[in-house]
């Protein structure tokens, strides 16, 4: 155990290591600052001995922490003393700040590796004592430092030694001429723009000092915002005021847009080397919000005032060029939302003419139709994508305008009865035509037709695809899918699809865009019903008396029926022998099922022959029906009211049969003959006397002269299904089923809010039918007080735009 002598001897040997060890390690700062040699021995001694001088050297009335750092305060102050000596020399702004510059780079750099050598010293802010503590419990820990303002932290960095350096810089130099040198950097900055060049590394240097030049890191972007970043934006506005308005004079609005464009590209470039750019720190976006008021929105009405001419002749440059400078305005300062009223309007206003002016030509082509409509959104989205990098706000405004093109009804209409079974009183709506236009176009493709022939698969499969495009934006897409599901029929029952396959990929893209699901359904059936009757046809021929007779389909009524589809007609005595075999036949198979007859839907082939030959004949039951009338009588002249008592077939359908087979257009020689004194072009012109016979002349005509065998098809759209007709039932079905549409979405609305607002009610009933179709004010309104007298529902007794679910 050590006696009294013993401690007074260690305690004196202890307070000689500052003044044995502090000498080396001045020389070794001496040297850096003088940016000599250090060799790694100095350097590592270094580290060593202000290790040893903190951590032993206990003075009586300071500590080693204490004397190592003011000590190195000492001599950082005649280092700064020296530095200011050299940069205070009178000289120009320019001159001075290119030796501050030189001065500051310098000292930065000791600023990042001399605190490394005093990690372990621990400072306050007057200077008295802060110890590191040697005891067991702080053994393991970063040292303790006191900073500035009283606050304590560990630190591993040596920031109480740098942060002395770049205090001391900031008190002896750079307080001192801080304003002279941002009147420099920003005068250096205002040459650059009018073209010299300059050593950017001076304004970057000003720029760090005002950033780092404070040890408290919460006002340190303050100081820098204060000063540099104010003063450095309000001279680019200045610059920019004086400069903008004459260049737009001079160079004109086109010209004008290329040079404010470039102007915030430099600027924007600029800013990014000499301002801050560290995290929370938001001075380019400050900077560019000021160029972008001064270039761009000062001179906006002069920019806008070209804008509808240059979408008129879709000028592709100035229109990036507007988009490009308008859009970097907010929303509030108007932005890019004039444009987008300008470009709908404009689309609306040049398709709706295009329309009209194709009206004569694309109107009994469904084709050139859905061509005329694929131009305008063609035209109109690469026009977006081009001008105005496909903005979602602008492929919102062509949305917007092509949905209102394509439910135009001034062009192409469709009349819609406002309630079920008014159609034939004239009280109806208009709508547009399109889904019907599209259905048919869907046809011509899907069929067997010159233009399925024509095209190949893939360019079947692009149409379809425009088809589907433009369907999107068809508000009665109900009217599409019932004229689809017509034509589907015919194809189906006929045999004429072109290809299958595509066939249940188009059920499968209707099902993709969200079309009502009872239509999808019923056309999965169909779909269904043809491959049964397949299988039950093999079935059925195995008896080899039907092997070449007949082929039967057997269709599913709910999928498939109309009302009208029930004609009666007397068949010839050669097809009323196959109904009672195909009833047997079925019936054994299928216990409880019924099996109606749908004649309308029934076709065949049989065999006409005279003097000029023999020819096959595709034709309907109901043409059958008429045609056989003249097998007993065959030079006869029959009346209509002989016809109908012959056929049974009402006098509406008899005359759509008589003159489908007197009138075909691609027949030089009609199968029928009359004595009417004019040609027969609509059944008004067929009257009670008019009388019909057998042309027993009939020959088929190729290349002028007449053949002696030959097949012709003589069924059409018209005898297959009655097309004004079928009009009317199509129309009030669609109707129909909106009604009980909008009466279930207002009861599955109500019942799920209970208690429901007039104009709620509105903008949910049509958001949840909106993929069928748009209901109209009156249709909504009537249904209301219809579900109101049948008690689903009642209004709030205190507020009548207040609806309340009745459980």
């Amino acid at each position: 155990m050590a006696g009294p002598q013993s401690l007074v001897k260690m305690q004196e040997s202890s307070a000689t290591i500052f003044i044995d060890k502090w000498p080396s390690v001045e020389q070794s700062i001496s040297k850096i600052l003088k940016q000599e040699n250090v060799s790694k021995e100095e350097w590592v001694g270094m580290f060593i001995n202000i290790h040893n001088i903190v951590l032993w050297d206990t003075g009586a009335t300071t500590e080693g922490n204490t004397k190592v750092y003011i000590a190195l305060k000492d001599r950082l102050i005649k280092y700064i003393t020296e530095a200011q000596n050299r940069v205070l020399v009178p000289r120009s702004d320019e001159a001075l700040l290119e030796a501050y510059i030189s001065e500051w780079s310098r000292f930065f750099r000791y600023c990042s590796y001399l605190p490394f050598a005093f990690k372990s010293v621990s400072s306050t802010k007057n200077g008295t004592n802060a110890t590191t503590s040697s005891n067991s419990s702080q053994s393991n820990k970063d040292p303790v430092i006191t900073k500035p303002g009283g606050c304590t932290a560990h630190d591993d960095t040596g920031s109480a030694v740098r942060n002395l350096m770049l205090d001391l810089w900031n008190t002896h130099i750079f307080s001192n001429i801080k304003h002279r040198l941002q009147h420099s950097a920003v005068n250096l900055i205002e040459r650059e723009r009018r073209g010299d060049i300059i050593d950017a590394n001076l304004v970057i240097g000003v720029r760090e000092s005002f950033v780092t030049l404070s040890s408290h890191s919460d006002s340190k972007l303050s100081i820098y915002k204060e000063h540099f970043e104010d003063d450095y934006i309000k001279a680019a506005e200045t610059f920019y005021l004086k400069h903008a308005p004459e260049e737009l004079e001079n160079r004109g609005v086109s010209n004008y847009m290329e040079y404010a464009e470039e102007k915030l590209r430099e600027e924007e470039h600029r800013a990014i080397r000499y301002l801050e750019t560290s995290q929370y720190c938001n001075s380019v976006e400050n900077l560019m919000a000021k160029c972008v008021e001064v270039l761009g929105e000062k001179f906006k009405d002069q920019i806008m005032a070209e804008f509808p001419s240059s979408i008129k002749t879709n000028n592709t440059k100035q229109l990036r060029l507007t988009y490009t400078l308008l859009n970097r305005l907010s929303s509030n300062k108007g932005g890019v939302e004039p444009m987008l009223d300008e470009m709908e309007i404009h689309i609306k206003t040049e398709g709706l003419q295009g329309m009209h002016e194709a009206a004569e030509y694309i109107q009994a082509s469904p084709e050139k139709y859905v061509e005329k409509l694929m131009d305008l959104f063609n035209r109109y989205s690469k026009q977006v994508k081009e001008a105005f990098n496909n903005d979602h706000r602008f492929l919102t405004a062509r949305d917007k305008a092509y949905q209102y093109i394509v439910n135009d009804c001034s062009v192409f209409r469709l009349h819609m009865p406002t309630k079920a079974k008014s159609y034939a009183m004239g009280k109806d709506s208009v709508e547009s035509r399109c889904p019907k236009l599209l259905a048919s176009f869907c046809d011509l493709l899907l069929r067997k037709t010159v233009l399925s022939r024509r095209l190949t698969s893939e360019e079947i499969d692009v149409k379809l695809a425009n088809v589907l495009n433009i369907l999107k934006y068809v508000n009665n897409k109900d009217v599409f899918m019932k004229n689809h599901k017509t034509f589907l029929s015919r194809r189906l029952v006929l045999d004429i699809s072109s290809d299958s396959e595509k066939e249940e990929n188009m059920l499968t893209s209707l099902k993709d865009i969200g079309m009502p699901a009872e239509y999808i359904q019923d056309i999965s059936v169909m779909f269904k019903d043809i491959k049964l009757s397949l299988d039950l046809n093999q079935e059925f021929k195995s008896n080899p008396h039907w092997s070449d007779s007949i082929t039967i389909k057997i269709l599913t009524s709910s999928a498939w029926a109309r009302n009208s589809d029930k004609v009666p007609v007397s068949l010839p005595l050669e097809l009323q022998d196959y109904g009672p075999e195909i009833k047997k036949f079925y019936t054994d198979k299928h216990h409880g099922r019924i099996l109606t007859w749908h004649h309308i839907t029934s076709n065949g082939v049989i065999t006409f022959a005279n003097d000029s030959g023999r020819y096959d004949l595709e034709v309907t039951t109901f043409q059958i029906a008429v045609l056989f009338a003249w097998n007993s009588r065959p030079k006869d002249k029959l009346s209509l009211e002989s016809l109908e008592l012959a056929t049974q077939l009402p006098a509406p359908e008899l005359k759509r049969t008589l003159l489908s087979l007197a009138a075909i257009p691609k027949l030089k020689r009609q199968i029928l003959c009359h004595n009417s004194p004019r040609a027969i072009t609509s059944i008004s012109d067929i009257i009670e006397s008019t009388l019909f016979w057998i042309n027993q002349e009939f020959a088929l005509i190729r290349n002028g002269k007449p053949q002696s065998r030959g097949k012709v098809n003589v069924i059409g759209t018209l005898q297959l299904f009655s097309e004004h007709t079928h009009d009317m039932e199509d129309c009030e079905a669609i109707v129909y089923l909106r009604i009980h549409r909008i009466q279930e979405a207002i009861v599955k609305i109500l019942k799920m809010r209970k208690r429901v607002s007039h104009q709620q009610l509105i903008t949910e009933l049509i958001e949840m039918l909106k993929n069928m179709f748009v209901p109209t004010k009156n249709m909504i309104k009537e249904q209301i007080e219809w579900l109101i007298e049948k008690c689903y529902m009642k209004r709030d007794k205190d507020d009548i735009n207040l609806y309340i679910y009745i459980s």
